[in-house]
């Protein structure tokens, strides 16, 4: 409760020194993957999760903006043991401060770090009493096109640059990478009329 009270306090307090911006909401769909590693015998594959939060663009002129986000993410990946496929399901609080240049015409580029805090996982059936490292971090880049409505889409690629496995297996090598797709809309508020 703690961490996502300190997150709403960065994006309220955040705000107030802002000359011209851009409050939104946004939600979508993950693509998750664990990326390195040797799961051995054990097949990976994706997993569809979900993430939502809010975001706030700081514009640095027309084109220009910087924009940290507070996002709930879950994600993780799918594991198939002899036919027994098992979710491995980590929950974070992320939030990526993205550098994000728009076109005229509403299409934008965005790239920057994220940091993500660990809220729960949910490992089925492995005898692990906890999967994953309490912080993730990452980078992330990706598109999109938001219209002078404020409503908009976005996909992006997060690669993570830190481990996240926190355990001691014989079958499994902890030292893996979240690697996510997100497929988001979002809809902003204020300065929706800028010249882009």
């Amino acid at each position: 409760m703690k961490k996502l009270f300190v997150a709403a306090l960065v994006l309220v307090s955040a705000t107030s020194f802002g000359q011209t911006f851009q409050l939104g909401v946004k939600g979508g769909v993950n693509v998750s993957n664990f990326t390195g590693g040797d799961f051995k015998d054990l097949d990976k594959q994706s997993l569809v999760g979900f993430h939502a939060g809010a975001f706030v663009n700081f514009f640095l002129g027309d084109h220009f903006a910087i924009a940290p986000e507070v996002l709930f993410s879950s994600q993780g990946a799918k594991v198939d043991n002899a036919g027994n496929k098992e979710n491995l399901k980590v929950s974070y609080i992320n939030i990526p401060v993205l550098a994000k240049y728009r076109f005229n015409g509403g299409f934008y580029l965005e790239a920057g770090p994220q940091i993500g805090f660990k809220v729960s996982e949910n490992t089925d059936n492995l005898p692990i009493n906890t999967f994953a490292k309490s912080t993730d971090l990452s980078v992330a880049g990706g598109l999109g096109w938001h219209s002078d409505m404020g409503l908009g889409i976005g996909a992006r690629y997060t690669a993570g640059i830190s481990k996240v496995g926190d355990f001691d297996a014989s079958n499994i090598d902890p030292d893996f990478r979240n690697g996510v797709i997100q497929v988001s809309l979002f809809y902003t508020l204020f300065n929706n009329n800028r010249d882009k």
